[in-house]
């Protein structure tokens, strides 16, 4: 079956390094590291005390405040990145069928803080029942896409995908698919995380997927080096406009990308391991070269998953290896989660940009912290380690895998007409 194209036309991000895409990818190519103390709350008796915040960020700079107040922060992440999106690929009324412009965006988990917080007024009160009205419309996943839809007057397909830590690539692919189908022209996709809070951390140090690296923030977040103990919790969002390739071209559209496919598969292994053998991410990157008809060899850069966990790191690096065969060494592989943390449901958006930006700039990000080899790592595999490398970059794959087994990957290439 002929499909039609599907092109990027606009980045929006707001990420623990750079609350704009420029000031996004600087922090990248720099190495920086977004992880600190945590100041959104008081973390003295948690575990773990730091996580990649948001820096000088105030949503009051873009909404007033009484609408602030009825949205979740994840909604205002959602609002901040997709309106630079927006703006970055120029749409605008005239050039749009409004009908045929859609919203697709994503969450790992959604209104955390709003449901933590009215429950914990709830449960502290006498046990009469009051609850904010906007409590559910706050915190349920869907509402980030309602809010950017009625937003900008986008009446086209419009929801939520969730699929923990794989969500926003999911969306992406959606998003690529409907265009592809000739159900949409233009579709602002993405996803956006707020779970830096009581119940964020707490939750995710019960199941010891944290980093405790309390002494050195900074450097906790240690994708493929020996001494890696979790990940570190990041928050934000990231925006990416796709677009039909002629309806960008009737407009005069810049490009940055094309979108050359999606691959989505499950581990059906186990609720939060990942397969040991990578069986799983090996199949979800088989799948997205088939969807973009491309081969290994085309393949320069990898975004990993690399969350910085034990297990993790490694079952990735085996099924790089069964993929992409003597041609994984000719890649350039790196984690940008060392730099932003792990913003579970918005990772893939944030990672397709690094994805996208890379190829424009001929550039790849480092993985930053790496201090001590890991004897399970191959020597020859180039982690892109501490420093970013200059390159042609082709074409480059993006990995996210979520909790339940879920495994998804995307294809960026250069745009040739």
């Amino acid at each position: 079956m002929s499909t039609r194209r599907v092109v990027i036309t606009g980045l929006g991000a707001l990420t623990p390094i750079g609350n704009n895409v420029e000031s996004y990818w600087k922090g990248l190519i720099t190495g920086e590291s977004g992880a600190d103390s945590i100041t959104h709350f008081d973390a003295t008796k948690f575990k773990t005390r730091f996580a990649c915040e948001l820096k000088d960020f105030d949503i009051l700079n873009f909404l007033d405040r009484k609408e602030a107040r009825k949205l979740d922060p994840y909604v205002h992440y959602a609002l901040v990145s997709s309106d630079e999106g927006i703006e970055d690929a120029g749409l605008n009324e005239s050039d749009l069928d409004v009908d045929r412009t859609g919203v697709i965006w994503a969450s790992g988990i959604g209104g955390l803080k709003t449901f933590y917080d009215e429950v914990t007024a709830f449960a502290s009160g006498d046990g009469t029942p009051r609850f904010n009205p906007f409590f559910i419309p706050k915190m349920i996943l869907d509402l980030a896409a309602g809010h950017i839809s009625m937003r900008h007057g986008y009446r086209g397909p419009n929801f939520a995908t969730v699929s923990a830590c794989a969500s926003s690539t999911h969306a992406l692919i959606d998003a690529t698919n409907y265009i592809r189908m000739d159900k949409a022209d233009v579709i602002v996709a993405g996803g956006s995380e707020a779970a830096v809070n009581q119940a964020g951390i707490g939750g995710f140090n019960a199941m010891k997927a944290l980093s405790e690296r309390n002494d050195a923030p900074e450097t906790a977040s240690r994708p493929f080096d020996l001494d890696r103990d979790g990940f570190v919790l990041g928050e934000g969002a990231g925006c990416v406009v796709l677009e039909e390739l002629g309806h960008a071209q009737k407009r005069g559209a810049k490009i940055y990308a094309e979108i050359a496919g999606g691959g989505m598969s499950a581990d059906a292994h186990h609720i939060t391991a990942p397969h040991p053998e990578g069986l799983g991410a090996q199949n979800v990157m088989l799948n997205a070269l088939a969807d973009s008809n491309m081969e290994s060899p085309e393949i320069d850069y990898i975004n990993v998953h690399g969350t910085s966990t034990p297990l993790g790191d490694v079952s990735e690096v085996k099924a790089i290896q069964n993929v992409f065969g003597d041609h994984a060494f000719n890649l350039n592989i790196s984690s940008t989660k060392s730099m932003t943390g792990h913003l579970l449901g918005a990772a893939g958006a944030i990672e397709t940009i690094a994805c996208t930006l890379a190829l424009v700039n001929d550039e790849v990000p480092p993985t930053i912290n790496h201090f001590t080899d890991d004897p399970q790592f191959d020597p020859k595999l180039d982690f892109t380690f501490n420093q970013a490398q200059k390159r042609e970059v082709r074409a480059a794959l993006s990995n996210t895998f979520g909790f339940g087994g879920h495994n998804a990957s995307i294809i960026v290439k250069k745009f040739v007409e």
